[in-house]
Formats: C-alpha cells, sequence, structure tokens
C-alpha cells in the first residue's frame, strides 16, 4: 500500500478537495513539498485558498481529471464508486484511500498525535485546545472541523512534533488512528444511518481507545456510563474528567456571566489547580475545557497559560455564533443537530438576555430524525416558540416517510407551539410577522438553516 511520508513527497489526488477536512489535508501535504491536484462539484473561498497556494484544482469532477502521473488517490465519505472519478481511478490501478486513512497516515509523522473524538463537543475542544497550543508556543499542526479564526481557517501547519486533530466515529473513520493522545467527550446513539445501535457505536469507541499508543493516554469523560468498559483493552494510561467529583478532574464553583459563560475551578483528585472564565456559553463546555485541562496538565503545560488561552477563545463558525441584532430580536446561530446538542444549547440560550426563546431548527438526515423523534421533541421544547425547517437530507434520500412536520407534533406533545413550513421563504415570511422586541431567535441545525437568520438580518 502507498504511504505518506514526508521525506518522499508523492502526488496526492483528492476527490472532492473543497470539504472542510479534505481541504486541511491537502494544505498540510502542500506545505510539506507534495504535489496536489483535486476536484470538486463547485469553487469555493477552501478550493480558491488551496490553488493559491499551488494546487491544481478542476471543477467539476471527471474521468479525465485522473492523470497517469498521480501517486495516490484519496476520497472524502460522500464519494461513491458511481462517482466518474473514483471511477476511473479504480479502474487505473491506482492506488486509493480513504481520508480518515490519509489522516492517520499523516498523524505517524508526529511524535505527539492529538486525536479528540466524542459524539458532541469535538470542534470546541479541539479548538480550545488549539488556544492552549498557541498560547504555550508550542507551534502544532492543527486540523479543525470547523473556521477557527485563531488559525484564520481549518487548518495550521507547525514546526513542532505536535498533530492536533479531530477524530470523528461516522463510518468508523477514527479507527484509522493511532495517537498518542485520545480523547473521548461523550458516546451517544447518532449515525444511525451506519451504527447498529448504542452497543455498536460503543464497541467502536472501545476499539478507539484501545488503539492508543501504550505510552499513551486516553482521556475520558468519567461520566459515560460503564466508561471503564470502553477503556478495557487500552495499554495506554488513563484520566477520568467529567462533573462528578469522582472523577480525576472536576469543576466546583461553577457560576454564570450575564452571557451564559461560566467560570469555574478546575480540581485534580481533590487539589485546586486555578480559576478558569470561559468565554463560550453553556455548561456543557465546562465538560470540554476539563478535556483540554486534563491534557495539558499531563503534557505540563502552565495552569495559568491555559486559564489565557480559554479566556480568549469565543467560540467556532456556528456554535452559538452571534450573527447580529435588527428591530430588537437578537439573532444566534448554532450547529446543534443531536437531542442532547440541542438541550445544551438551549439551557446556555436560557441564561442568554432574552424575553422569548425562538428556535428555528433544521432536522438533519432521515435517519437520525426517525430514530430520534420523541427525544428531538423533548429537547426542542425548552424553547418558547418552535419552527421547523424541511429536513436536510445531505447524504441521503426521503426512503422512512419522516418529515419535519412529525417533529412539529412532538414538540406540541411537550407543550411547547410549533410551527412547520417547506420552504425558507415560509420560516422568513412568518418571522417577520410575529417576531417581537427582546427575541433571542436560534436558527439551529448541521445544514444551511444559517441562511435563514442572515436573510432576516438583511430584509
Amino acid at each position: 500500500m502507498t504511504t505518506i511520508h514526508y521525506q518522499k513527497p508523492i502526488h496526492v489526488h483528492f476527490i472532492g478537495i473543497g470539504g472542510i477536512s479534505m481541504s486541511g489535508l491537502a494544505e498540510i501535504l502542500i506545505k510539506e513539498g507534495f504535489p496536489v491536484s483535486g476536484s470538486d462539484a463547485h469553487e469555493s473561498a477552501l478550493t480558491d485558498k488551496l490553488a493559491k497556494q499551488g494546487a491544481t484544482i478542476s471543477y467539476p469532477q471527471k474521468a479525465e481529471n485522473i492523470t497517469d502521473d498521480i501517486d495516490l488517490v484519496v476520497y472524502s465519505a460522500a464519494i461513491h464508486e458511481d462517482n466518474p472519478e473514483y471511477a476511473a481511478a479504480k479502474a487505473a490501478g491506482l492506488p486509493m484511500i480513504p481520508r480518515a486513512a490519509l489522516l492517520g497516515q499523516v498523524m505517524k509523522e508526529y511524535d505527539y498525535s492529538i486525536a479528540v473524538s466524542g459524539t458532541h463537543g469535538k470542534t470546541t475542544t479541539t479548538s480550545m485546545l488549539s488556544h492552549i497550543l498557541l498560547e504555550e508556543k508550542a507551534d502544532p499542526t492543527i486540523s479543525v472541523g470547523g473556521m477557527l479564526k485563531a488559525i484564520d481557517g481549518n487548518i495550521r501547519v507547525g514546526g513542532s512534533h505536535i498533530f492536533l486533530a479531530e477524530a470523528c466515529e461516522y463510518t468508523n473513520s477514527f479507527l484509522h488512528l493511532y495517537p498518542k493522545y485520545s480523547l473521548i467527550l461523550n458516546i451517544e446513539a447518532d449515525h444511525l444511518d451506519f451504527f447498529k445501535d448504542l452497543d455498536d457505536i460503543r464497541h467502536s469507541f472501545r476499539r478507539f481507545a484501545s488503539q492508543t499508543a501504550p505510552d499513551g493516554c486516553v482521556i475520558i469523560n468519567g461520566d459515560i456510563q460503564d466508561y471503564k468498559e470502553i477503556v478495557a483493552d487500552t495499554k495506554a494510561s488513563v484520566l477520568t474528567f467529567g462533573m462528578d467529583s469522582g472523577c480525576d478532574y472536576y469543576p466546583k464553583d461553577i457560576t454564570f456571566n450575564d452571557k451564559a459563560c461560566c467560570s469555574f475551578t478546575a480540581m485534580k483528585r481533590g487539589q485546586e489547580l486555578g480559576r478558569f472564565q470561559l468565554a463560550v456559553p453553556g455548561i456543557h463546555n465546562v465538560a470540554n475545557a476539563l478535556a483540554a485541562i486534563a491534557l495539558s496538565d499531563d503534557l505540563h503545560f502552565s495552569m495559568e497559560t491555559v486559564e489565557t488561552a480559554l479566556a480568549s477563545f469565543s467560540g467556532t463558525d456556528r456554535r452559538f455564533e452571534y450573527k447580529g441584532t435588527k428591530n430588537g430580536v437578537t439573532v444566534i446561530d448554532d450547529y446543534a443537530h443531536h437531542p442532547s446538542e440541542i438541550s445544551a444549547t438551549l439551557a446556555a440560550a436560557k441564561k442568554y438576555p432574552h424575553k422569548r426563546l425562538v428556535v428555528i431548527f433544521q432536522p438533519h438526515t432521515y435517519t437520525r430524525t426517525k430514530a430520534l423523534l420523541p427525544d428531538f421533541g423533548k429537547a426542542l421544547a425548552a424553547a418558547d416558540l418552535v419552527i421547523l425547517a424541511k429536513i436536510f437530507p445531505a447524504r441521503e434520500t426521503d426512503t422512512l416517510g419522516i418529515s419535519s412536520d412529525d417533529v412539529r407534533k412532538e414538540v406540541e406533545k411537550n407543550g411547547t407551539k410549533a410551527y412547520y413550513f417547506d420552504t425558507f421563504e415560509g420560516v422568513e415570511n412568518f418571522v417577520k410577522k410575529n417576531s417581537c422586541p427582546g427575541d433571542l431567535l436560534i436558527t439551529m441545525g448541521a445544514g444551511n438553516v444559517v441562511s435563514i437568520g442572515e436573510a432576516l438580518l438583511k430584509g
């Protein structure tokens, strides 16, 4: 199998180079001297950036883009066997690997590889750690699943032996990784178009933990049910963090400011490490911060440095992101698309200044909506008013007979008024007619629902 070695650059072609993770890996290889080409359905800011750095990028994807000088083809999870470039590369007998396998190969080039996993919170925790590593002047290489202002994008190529990356469980992508440090933030039922059930997901996380380097460390949320089962096969050391004082790292004396951001004292086995003020809202971010603190402590970083770094992190795009205010209505955008994420976001919003909490929610995928329907109803009912947009299909086709109107019914079963509109225009018109000064309006979901809030602020 063709493998990546920084000392021996080869021509790598990316099918779907415009994806946030794919573009990040392409940028790393470009800066390490690799000839890089790729293709995507359309031009974007990410592909334009890569082109300026020297990548050869083609639009759209077609068989002719697979040339004889390509040494390795990398494809994203969105690429299927009927893709013309995938088919052409396979027919030509070229070495081919998925994006996650390339990430695993790249991470092996670093002595200190850090993989951040979990059903929720990966991007936020990776971003917190990015701020810490930068404040520590550790010169890390970073691959994050969102746009982070501190690195002016989603990737940073450093000169040290530290590589920090998100580790996604979908399609078992993270099983291509063998990190020195594995962080496991939480484990819940999700991606049920791939996993059979929660037990299947837990099995994958157990395998992921077992692949941590023997001289490394698994840092796991001790509040995960039966967490010891997840780390049963690892030869690495294990540290726990969580909200419970039985964990190695836990908080005490949590307080909130007027923007719903927490401050807390971090404890390590009964000893105070310091007082930390977060600039991202919600008590769920205390757990994310504790994971970052635990890793920093194991790396012997100064807690004063960690305090400064966490206070400087004000979030990434689409994570409780303030979009603007118009006619007394504050618009926030959030990526939450799982019931647990929705609950965490709305709990944070409750402590944010507002008179009425209004949510515009766009469910993400038919399988997730059907599998977790009652949970969506309960989570969304924490708002004062819920407006449902049409399901964002992502990679799926509608074969399950589920719609956002089913979510509306579940919300109303839980006592909150809800409406459903099958077009964004319908949602926007309703909100314009029914908004009140003092409303906190949150556009929520992993699809393109953000555009509704942006349109309302412009209109």
